[in-house]
C-alpha cells in the first residue's frame, strides 16, 4: 500500500546547508535496487514451494509480511537508518510476494505475468499523467486519496476480524459483479498512489533534503508497487474464476 507516512508535510523545513542532498535520480536508482532485492527474495520462496517445502515458504511469507510492515513504521521514527530499513523491507516483502505469487499462479497459469505487466503499465501511465500535469498532486488530491486509501484499509480490517468468526463482508470479496467492481476501484486507488509518491520525491529533491530521503522516496514507490500488484492479482483471480 502507498506509504501514508510520506505525507505532504514529511519533507517540509528539512533543508540542509552541508552534505549531499537528495536527487530524483538517486531515488530512482534506489527504487530499482529495492526492486531487484524483492525479485531475488521472491524467487527464493517461489523455489521453495516448487521443491515441496510449502510449510517453510508459508512461514517466510507470513513473517515477511509482518517484518515489511514493521520496517515501514520503523523508517518513520529512525529516518537516518532508512537504508537499513529499506533493505530489510525489500527482503521481507520479497518473501511474502514470492509465496503468494506462486499460490495465485497455481490457480491460473500466467496470472503473475499479467499482474506484473499491469502494475508497471499503471505506474508508467501515472508518471506520464503526472509529468504532463494532467493530474496534479494538490492538497485536495492528497486528502481524497488518503481518505480512499484508509477506507479500503478499514474494509480489509473488518474482513480480517470477521474471518475469525467464519464471517465475511457480503459480495465484495467474491467474484460477483459487485466484488469485481470493488477490486477495480481499489486498483484505481492504488494506481493514484503513485502520484503522491512522485510528488514527494520531486518536492523533497527541490527542498534539498538530506541524502537518506532517497530511501524514503524509494520505499514509498515500492509500497505502491506491491499494493497495486497484489490488488491486480486479486482482480485477475476474480475475473478468471468467472470463466
Amino acid at each position: 500500500m502507498s506509504n501514508p507516512l510520506l505525507n505532504d508535510r514529511f519533507a517540509e523545513n528539512v533543508g540542509i546547508i552541508e552534505g549531499e542532498t537528495m536527487t530524483i535520480n538517486g531515488a530512482i536508482n534506489k527504487t530499482l535496487l529495492m526492486l531487484l532485492v524483492v525479485v531475488i527474495s521472491a524467487s527464493y520462496t517461489w523455489f521453495l514451494t516448487l521443491q515441496g517445502y510449502t510449510d517453510k515458504a508459508q512461514m517466510l511469507g507470513y513473517a515477511g509480511a509482518f517484518v515489511a510492515l514493521i520496517s515501514i513504521i520503523a523508517m518513520y521514527f529512525t529516518r537516518k537508518a532508512s537504508a537499513i530499513w529499506a533493505v530489510i523491507y525489500s527482503v521481507a516483502e520479497g518473501f511474502f510476494l514470492g509465496y503468494i505469487s506462486i499460490l495465485f499462479e497455481s490457480f491460473y497459469s500466467g496470472i503473475v505475468a499479467q499482474a506484473v505487466c499491469g502494475t508497471f503499465a499503471s505506474m508508467f501511465s501515472m508518471l506520464v499523467l503526472y509529468r504532463t500535469g494532467i493530474i496534479k498532486c494538490t492538497e485536495r488530491f492528497r486528502a481524497v486519496f488518503f481518505t480512499a486509501m484508509m477506507s479500503v484499509f478499514v474494509i480489509y480490517l473488518i474482513q480480517f476480524g470477521a474471518s475469525f468468526f467464519g464471517r465475511s463482508i457480503p459480495q465484495i470479496f467474491t467474484a460477483s459483479p459487485i466484488g469485481i467492481g470493488f477490486s477495480v476501484i481499489v486498483v484505481l486507488i492504488a494506481s493514484f498512489g503513485f502520484i503522491t509518491d512522485f510528488d514527494f520525491i520531486e518536492r523533497s529533491a527541490n527542498n534539498m533534503v538530506p541524502k537518506y530521503y532517497e530511501w524514503m522516496g524509494a520505499m514509498g514507490l515500492m509500497t505502491s508497487i506491491v499494493w497495486l500488484y497484489v490488488e491486480i492479482l486479486n482482480l485477475l483471480l476474480k475475473l478468471n474464476s468467472r470463466n
